[in-house]
């Protein structure tokens, strides 16, 4: 199974702050010691072209040449520097190209991403870009120019924050259906309406935490009852664990492996490619949101190894495929 990275472009952040950063080498440290299913290549840089399908020109211009206000990187969460828009633009490119690999193979991932707090105009809530609106717009037109048919696309965001931006970027378009099952009194502190929120108690345990996320995906199949969707966004967050700096549930790891399996045996049965991207996770012990993310890309291995590829398009078809910018 393809697995992307962008660690290699380390925000330069001061001292004490609260992003955790190691996460994400060490998440790749342990695929790469204990996955070897996984083939790991690093993200490519997202273009121009691709972020311009979400968001505004002036916005991406603000990010690149690092005129963004001071007040619009408090808002980011980061301060700007070159590494800073390098790392954002590698975020998307990974879930791109996680993307593309999954129309081809079944599953694929990102071992970062899920910035689902940008919006099309602004970043947010450490998300510079929204990597899977970008995705999610890129396939669609690659897919309508190699196979002449719309491609529906599901994004089923399980971060324990909601996915406001998303829901934002994708509010008037019914070819993309947003699910979101988060925090109630958690960050945004002005939610936004996705095609399908699930708010949860502070507090929430295993039993109430799975039976809200299968009337969920009870939802969003009948909501695609003539019409399936094609593609799987799933942003799988640590963050609901109840060892979590921000989290506020109480959900054990063993609850997020079977909201895991779950998910991948829903879309397997149903025969939908996935793309999975981490999410957030800030565990008191980051070993821990590691664990648990380690443990989602155990679980899509085995979906992916049993995925059958005779009747999918080539690796050709879109790895070559003609993109903006």
């Amino acid at each position: 199974m393809l697995a992307f990275y962008s660690d290699r472009f380390v925000l330069p952040l001061p001292p004490g702050h609260r992003f955790p950063m190691a996460k994400y080498r060490m998440l790749r440290d342990r695929v790469a010691a204990e996955l070897p299913a996984v083939r790991l290549e690093e993200a490519p840089v997202a273009s121009e072209g691709e972020l311009a399908l979400v968001h505004t020109p002036a916005y991406i211009d603000a990010v690149l040449q690092g005129t963004l206000s001071a007040a619009a990187q408090r808002e980011i969460g980061f301060p700007w520097s070159p590494a800073m828009a390098e790392r954002a633009r590698r975020s998307v490119g990974a879930t791109v190209a996680a993307a593309r690999a999954a129309l081809t193979e079944g599953l694929a991932a990102n071992l970062a991403g899920g910035t689902h707090h940008a919006y099309a105009d602004k970043g947010s809530g450490y998300c510079v870009f929204n990597d899977v609106a970008v995705a999610a717009r890129l396939m669609q037109a690659e897919w309508h120019r190699r196979c002449r048919r719309l491609l529906r696309v599901a994004v089923i965001d399980l971060d324990v924050h909601q996915g406001n931006g998303t829901a934002a970027i994708f509010r008037d378009d019914p070819t993309v259906f947003t699910l979101s099952l988060h925090g109630a009194r958690n960050f945004p502190f002005r939610k936004e309406v996705s095609d399908l929120d699930v708010e949860l108690p502070d507090g929430c345990t295993d039993g109430p935490y799975l039976d809200a996320l299968e009337q969920a995906l009870a939802a969003l199949w009948a909501a695609h009852a003539d019409h399936a969707p094609g593609l799987i966004f799933y942003l799988a967050g640590a963050d609901p664990h109840e060892g979590d700096r921000l989290g506020r549930l109480k959900v054990s790891a063993q609850a997020l492996a079977e909201r895991d399996a779950r998910v991948l045996r829903a879309a397997a049965e149903r025969g939908i490619p996935v793309v999975i991207t981490m999410a957030g996770g800030y565990g008191h012990d980051l070993a821990q949101t590691v664990a648990i993310q380690w443990r989602t890309l155990q679980l899509a291995c085995e979906y992916w190894r049993r995925w059958p590829r005779a009747q999918a398009p080539s690796e050709e078809d879109f790895r070559h495929e003609p993109t903006p910018g």
